[in-house]
């Protein structure tokens, strides 16, 4: 039988219809990463992140950001609902009101973030900053630690010195212009300042003195508690991806997928990936919930920050209780199908 030209303007009008509410059943959540290395990264980058939010309906919006201020912004305007942020940014943000949770260590800074020298700076060892010119992503935990180290180790005021607010991309044009001196920072950015630069310290030597730092993964509460079932999917992907690395991580080479897919996402040479992921460990889901992480150790560590942040008057007061802004809920569920799973 022929259809008539308005049967067909029907026909084709309905088969659109079909189309885009089958296009828009799913919905999209915009989640932040910055320039960071390890078994997250690489788990976008192989789709099982993807794949784990499509088993609650949902489709993720991958966005990089260029420090944790920008996604602890986002998060406080609602576009972002899940972000990466370091354990400085972390205790700002809550402190200043953005209802957040802590829901997995990403990875325990350690020796990837450093105070590195330019050659010809005259800068040999830390005392000899002062008067010099350092950039720093400001209420990050590089810039905690720089404070802390000048503070609390080599006895020298922060206003002897040039301290720079830049993001990690400007840090790297200030460095090959020579406009800085010196300047505290994690890698793909720190290996290129190596190209012309030594270490003089790092966290981990800081950390060790004080209260180490962290990248962490945060959620809106609000999202959290409306999306449980996508919160279970992420988090027990991103255990079986940390399980993976920890278990494997020789084979995790310059030529491997996992590093070629996290070059991919945040850009960098294999070599310089996987120097950087030597440099940080990666705790796995038993971890997690442990008492150095999610279990006690993150909150101690948020109290801590917030102290410091206070008496640098980058907040006006710390609160009274950070325990709130941790929740170890979603990685008991995956370390518990972890072990289901043995």
């Amino acid at each position: 039988m022929t259809m008539t030209l308005a049967g067909r303007r029907l026909a084709a009008l309905t088969a659109a219809a079909v189309l885009m509410a089958g296009t828009a059943s799913a919905e999209s959540v915009v989640v932040g990463y910055q320039q960071i290395v390890g078994p997250f990264v690489a788990a976008i980058a192989d789709g099982r992140l993807d794949e784990a939010a499509k088993k609650a309906g949902i489709e993720i919006d991958w966005r990089q950001f260029s420090s944790g201020g920008d996604i602890s912004t986002a998060l406080a305007s609602g576009n972002v609902p899940i972000g990466v942020i370091g354990s400085t940014g972390i205790a700002a943000s809550t402190t200043r009101g953005v209802d957040m949770q802590l829901f997995w260590i990403l990875d325990n800074i350690g020796k990837s973030e450093a105070l590195v020298a330019r050659n010809g700076s005259g800068i040999e060892k830390p005392e000899d900053l002062v008067g010099k010119k350092v950039g720093v992503p400001f209420v990050s935990t590089s810039h905690f630690h720089l404070l802390i180290g000048m503070e609390k180790i080599w006895n020298i005021s922060p206003k002897d010195v040039q301290i720079l607010n830049m993001k990690p991309p400007q840090i790297v044009a200030a460095w090959q212009r020579g406009d800085i001196d010196a300047a505290y920072v994690w890698p793909p950015a720190l290996s290129q300042l190596m190209a012309d630069g030594k270490v003089i310290a790092d966290s981990e030597q800081i950390g060790a003195a004080s209260v180490p730092t962290f990248d962490g993964l945060v959620v809106d509460k609000g999202f959290a508690e409306k999306n449980p079932e996508f919160m279970t999917e992420f988090t027990k992907a991103m255990a079986e991806a940390y399980a993976d690395y920890n278990a494997n991580k020789a084979s995790w080479t310059a030529d491997s997928e996992p590093v070629k897919g996290i070059s991919r996402m945040i850009g960098g040479e294999g070599k310089d990936i996987v120097d950087a992921l030597n440099m940080l460990s990666f705790p796995n889901a038993d971890e997690q919930i442990s008492d150095t992480w999610l279990g006690g150790g993150a909150t101690r560590a948020l109290t801590d920050s917030a102290k410091f942040l206070v008496d640098q008057k980058q907040i006006d007061s710390a609160l009274p209780d950070y325990a709130p802004y941790v929740n170890a809920s979603f990685a008991e569920t995956a370390a518990k199908a972890e072990q289901a799973a043995k």
